[in-house]
């Protein structure tokens, strides 16, 4: 949205968290019309620190008063289903995500990573090679900083990598990431977008207004991914640990063989050996996707692959995603809160061979666990079942596995430390989302690494 059609603008934000007072702020700045800040809980109008002639704040509930403004801006915690926002569709309002509204005050290139697994680990090391190469960096997004909060900071010379989820995706219009990357695509928030059809259709949103300067990277391996971007007109870059891309027709692409990671450009007649696979320090097949995609981005913007190497052998990985916290009596423990779906589940059993003690349960979202069924009867050795689906679990895996039941973390914890013994893997991974008993998946892998560290 230009300028003079923000300043001709009324704006309702809903949702009083960081990045609704941050775009809030923003909107104001940039001469919005008005600007209606609401939220369904009761706020403290008072830590809101704005103030204007042409603001208010409306809190307890979303009234039908917000439909007397001209456009929607909506925090991603809010579905669609929300009564308000059904409302606001059939009148045709227009309804962006904060992603969306921070992009029209955004001057730097924007690197966007999207995808149902693997995308805070993908964010976070572009982040690093960027910053190591010189760039001054902004990481923010669904990584956890808002983009609306550090929008202000950015310059022309910056570079803006950008988590997109596809609750921030459903809802975008003008948003255009010069290097979009879609890491891999299978079913997960089916209860949020209705279908998986609908799910798959925000995610490729991220590179809708892609022009001839843009790039799309995408997971070739990923079957659906390869069957729905078919047609796709615009420039394209594929990912691969199982073919040779250089041998296809892509221009442009990274892909592992014989334990070397390659990117090429065939436009500048261009094949490099970037880093062997064993110098990366991340590790797990699930990763190289994750670093392939990184050094396509990297190479985007020219940096060198001596540059993209020194980070690849020195970056550690993300909090909560298959995070070692310590050894106890020659027992490992790692930590994969993020781990809330069967997939991100399978990515971390394949990432150890066997002796795992693994925490399993949470607010499930409908689990199918015949998917992993193999995976657990062949690596895992004991299974802990905590959270609202303990006995989903218990019940599925009990007939074949030896599954204990805990009511609490610390309870479980402790379990853990009278079971396992030398060699063993406890792994909390848990396949299921963390509000049954804690606020965020952040919060839940928190007090895991706290009871270790208190062992």
């Amino acid at each position: 949205m230009k300028t003079e059609e923000i300043k001709n603008t009324k704006f309702a934000v809903l949702g009083a968290g960081k990045s609704g007072v941050a775009i809030t702020k923003l909107l104001l700045l940039h001469g919005a019309k008005g600007v209606l800040l609401a939220d369904e809980k009761e706020v403290n109008k008072s830590a809101i620190n704005i103030e204007a002639e042409n603001f208010k704040i409306e809190s307890g509930k979303f009234s039908d008063s917000l439909l007397d403004y001209d456009a929607i801006v909506k925090s991603p915690g809010i579905p669609p289903s929300n009564e308000i926002l059904v409302k606001a569709r059939n009148l045709g309002k227009k309804i962006f995500s904060e992603v969306e509204a921070a992009s029209w005050f955004c001057s730097a290139p924007i690197v966007g990573i999207t995808g149902t697994n693997g995308k805070t680990t993908t964010t976070v090391l572009i982040g690093e090679i960027f910053k190591d190469a010189g760039y001054k960096t902004f990481v923010c997004g669904n990584v956890g900083t808002a983009f609306s909060e550090i929008v202000g900071d950015v310059t022309k010379d910056s570079v803006v990598v950008l988590e997109l989820s596809s609750f921030q995706l459903e809802d975008i219009d003008e948003l255009n990431p010069l290097v979009s990357i879609i890491l891999n695509i299978t079913p997960d928030h089916i209860d949020w977008h209705g279908s998986f059809e609908n799910y798959l259709e925000a995610k490729l949103k991220i590179s809708q207004n892609h022009n001839e300067n843009d790039l799309l990277v995408y997971n070739f391996d990923d079957e659906t991914l390869r069957n729905s971007l078919k047609g796709y007109k615009g420039n394209i870059a594929g990912i691969s640990v199982n073919q040779n891309l250089y041998e296809t027709n892509f221009n442009t692409g990274a892909y592992l063989a014989d334990g070397m990671l390659y990117y090429f450009d065939k436009s500048k007649n261009q094949l490099d050996d970037v880093v062997m696979r064993k110098d990366v320090y991340l590790k797990g097949n699930h990763n190289v996707y994750n670093v392939l995609a990184s050094i396509i981005a990297a190479k985007k913007f020219g940096i060198s692959c001596d540059d993209i190497e020194k980070t690849l052998m020195s970056f550690k990985g993300v909090e909560h995603r298959i995070e070692f916290v310590r050894e106890v009596n020659g027992v490992s423990y790692y930590n994969d809160s993020k781990a809330t779906n069967i997939d991100a589940l399978i990515v971390a059993l394949q990432s150890f061979d066997k002796n795992i003690i693994l925490v399993l349960g949470g607010k499930d979202g409908g689990n199918d666990y015949n998917i992993v069924k193999d995976l657990v009867n062949d690596r895992v050795k004991e299974i802990i079942a905590v959270g609202s689906s303990k006995d989903k679990v218990y019940n599925f895996f009990s007939g074949f596995k030896k599954v204990h039941k805990v009511e609490t973390y610390d309870e479980m914890v402790k379990y853990a430390n009278e079971v396992g013994v030398t060699g063993d893997v406890v792994l909390l991974s848990p396949a299921c989302k963390s509000f049954d008993m804690f606020n965020n998946f952040e919060e839940r892998g928190q007090k895991f690494k706290e009871l270790v560290n208190s062992l």
